[in-house]
């Protein structure tokens, strides 16, 4: 007989939908060709000034540096050619240019800030402000993607690609003037996440909202199955001898706190409180979005939604 140890239909993480921003454009710091900033911008105000339309303190160098995760080094890489990497990798090529646009203007936002951010590196990379892993945006080359596909799939979608990226040049996400951090993320199942209760800093612009969108995404839900006693291994392994045992985890695990979003924040394992992040990453869930199915000698874990948070 299946058990319900949590119930927990709770939402994934972490943004988009992000209140009062601006979609600002700064060709005057870039520096664009005279066809390139000639062409007409409805998203400006035609009488503003130049400098009303720049965001502070952005600019766009014509090189960065990138920590390649794959090779441990640093590579020295055009601009705009790393954001068509990221375009790539983050999103699938057969959504709409639209979406593909939205994608690109925000791997550029989250580029620049991270750069302005970390001059001289992070603690993880300290040669580079991004890398090419998902502990910033995920990025390909050209050849890293023909292997993974094949050379058919970049003769068919690069042209697309580019054009996401190249006609939202200049543009980058704001909120009140200043260049914002936007974290993405795959599928929020729901209702995304506060920032303060995936981080420990609350962001006026990365507030809990409505996402009813993800009905047809591929990773709204997902499941990780293990055996009862794999279960009990892994929880001692890391915190301990517990009074847990296959006949008693519905009495022995109950639900903690949960955010305004509705993610698990934390649970109550044999009176010890551990987060729902390391729970996520213990059992390498899809996300804090998650309920536990006891049935017998195993344990199915479902989760709602994709993305860390």
């Amino acid at each position: 007989m299946l058990k319900r140890l949590i119930f927990a239909f709770v939402v994934f993480t972490m943004l988009l939908t992000i209140p009062n921003i601006s979609l600002n454009l700064f060709e005057k710091k870039l520096g664009l060709t005279s066809e390139a900033s000639g062409k007409e911008n409805t998203l400006k105000n035609a009488d503003a000034k130049p400098e009303e339309k720049v965001a502070r303190d952005t600019y766009e160098p014509e090189l960065i540096k990138v920590f390649n995760t794959k090779t441990n080094e640093v590579m020295v890489i055009d601009f705009e050619e790393y954001l068509k990497g990221v375009v790539a990798s983050e999103m699938p090529v057969e959504f709409d240019i639209e979406a593909l646009k939205a994608q690109a203007v925000a791997a550029r936002t989250y580029l620049l800030y991270r750069l302005k951010k970390y001059p001289d590196g992070q603690a993880e990379h300290p040669k580079a402000a991004v890398c090419t892993g998902v502990h910033c945006q995920a990025w390909n080359s050209k050849d890293d993607l023909i292997a993974s596909h094949y050379q058919g799939w970049y003769d068919e979608n690069w042209d697309k690609i580019e054009s996401a990226v190249e006609s939202t040049r200049g543009q980058i996400l704001t909120y009140e003037g200043k260049i914002i951090e936007p974290l993405y993320h795959s599928t929020s199942g729901g209702r995304t996440e506060n920032s303060e209760d995936v981080f420990s800093l609350a962001v006026p612009y990365l507030r809990s909202v409505e996402s009813p969108y993800e009905g047809d995404s591929p990773k709204l839900n997902g499941s990780v199955k293990i055996s009862t006693s794999e279960f009990i291994e892994k929880i001692e392994s890391v915190y301990g001898d517990m009074d847990i045992r296959e006949d008693n985890l519905e009495e022995k695990i109950l639900l903690g706190e949960v955010s305004e979003g509705g993610r698990i924040k934390t649970i109550i394992i044999d009176d010890k409180e551990i987060s729902g992040r390391e729970i996520r990453s213990l059992f390498n869930l899809n996300s804090t979005n998650f309920s536990f199915i006891q049935n017998g000698s195993e344990i199915e874990i479902l989760t709602t939604g994709y993305g860390h948070g």
